[in-house]
């Protein structure tokens, strides 16, 4: 049973800005602006801010859980199985189940 409890970006406080990028590989720009993913059995048009091989950061204003499965579907790529990472500020991070081509 879900407890009700949502980790969003709001509830983990950073002390600090970041100053150094930590992430394994390269964001790119998407070459496509809007993608569309599948949440909770409905479709919702969302904006991509950037894409990886191996996720994506797409604006999207619900709460989705940490860890809970969705859909995306990339106009230059095709459907893609993904899972949330982060969730914060009306943006949310997803990592792929499996890297893109």
């Amino acid at each position: 049973m879900a407890s009700g409890f949502f980790l969003d970006g709001g509830m983990i406080p950073r002390a600090a800005q970041r100053i150094i990028d930590e992430r394994g590989e390269a964001r790119h720009a998407a070459v496509s602006s809007t993608a569309v993913l599948e949440f909770r059995g409905r479709k919702h048009v969302v904006r991509l801010v950037n894409i990886s091989a191996s996720g994506a950061m797409v604006i999207f204003p619900h709460l989705p859980n940490i860890g809970e499965r969705l859909v995306l579907q990339l106009l230059d790529r095709g459907v893609v199985s993904s899972q949330v990472r982060w969730v914060k500020d009306g943006r949310i991070g997803l990592s792929f189940a499996s890297p893109l081509q």
